[in-house]
């Protein structure tokens, strides 16, 4: 496989924990929720993932479990930032803190090790042997459950009833209250999806992408969904086509480290890349207005 395959497959892998997580945050920014906990929901999702695939050796148990740890921290949030009407921001940021804290601690104390952890009995998730040419068979099945969801919430958002009111909920929850249906609620299903997909990338974080849970994992991959849904306005093809430049640029960073120049510098370019990005946008929406 030639250099430029290899780079845009190993692109496709790279954006889809970003991908997940952008989809689940698209939820909560239609809701007018300000979700900056998808960084610590990915993280425990990526810990109990290995967890329960160590526990069971079973691949299905670690990927449930990676889905029940997002939702874990999402009843969180939503306890707090719905139900006791707490800062979203402080909220999010405790979340985040408990999320790395916690991990760690737990890492330390169920497996007795620092730094990382891997074994043989940690199942990992099968790849799909797809006739889809060099670049898009054979990756996990989680990669192309994600570029389904992106085509499934856009139409879930977009056309469907519980769109309508996840915006209504998001633009003037008042009329929504008014209407019998409780904004509330809604708002706090946005933050329960967005929990579960953001479990889902921690889980192929830890049990697709590598095989193994490390400390701090996610590795800011949660505020990268965080700038791509801010750069979309929550569109969920357009965090699609985000996450894939986001993978592209980590891909090529990726391919600078066999080169002269520092691994610290070449780990920075998908990071540097958000924040042009973020840059732009911030200057042609001062433009527009």
């Amino acid at each position: 496989m030639s250099l430029a395959l290899e780079l845009v497959r190993s692109s496709l892998l790279a954006a889809t924990p970003v991908l997940l997580a952008g989809i689940g945050g698209a939820y909560t920014y239609f809701a007018n929720v300000f979700n900056i906990a998808m960084e610590g929901m990915m993280l425990i999702g990526a810990f109990t993932a290995v967890a329960g695939s160590y526990a069971a050796r079973s691949w299905v148990v670690g990927l449930a479990a990676g889905i029940g740890g997002g939702l874990v921290a999402a009843a969180l949030f939503t306890l707090f930032a719905v139900a006791l009407r707490t800062d979203e921001f402080v909220t999010g940021t405790a979340i985040n803190m408990l999320a790395l804290g916690g991990t760690t601690y737990a890492l330390r104390q169920m497996f007795g090790v620092r730094g990382a952890f891997m074994s043989g009995q940690i199942q990992a998730i099968p790849r799909w042997n797809l006739p889809l040419g060099p670049v898009l068979g054979g990756h996990p099945f989680v990669v192309y459950v994600a570029l389904a969801l992106a085509l499934v919430a856009d139409w879930h958002i977009r056309r469907t009833r519980f769109g309508l009111r996840l915006r209504a909920a998001g633009e003037d929850p008042r009329v929504l209250d008014a209407a019998g249906v409780s904004s509330q609620a809604v708002r706090a299903w946005s933050i329960m999806i967005s929990g579960a997909l953001c479990g889902l990338a921690g889980a192929y974080l830890s049990l697709g992408y590598v095989t193994l849970f490390a400390e701090n994992m996610s590795n800011g991959r949660g505020w990268i969904s965080l700038a791509v849904i801010i750069l979309t306005r929550g569109r969920p093809l357009g965090i699609l086509v985000m996450s894939l430049l986001f993978g592209l640029f980590d891909g090529i960073g990726m391919s600078l480290q066999g080169t002269a120049i520092p691994a610290q510098l070449t780990q920075m370019v998908p990071y540097i890349a958000t924040l042009v990005a973020l840059r732009v946008y911030s200057l042609r929406s001062r433009n527009e207005h």
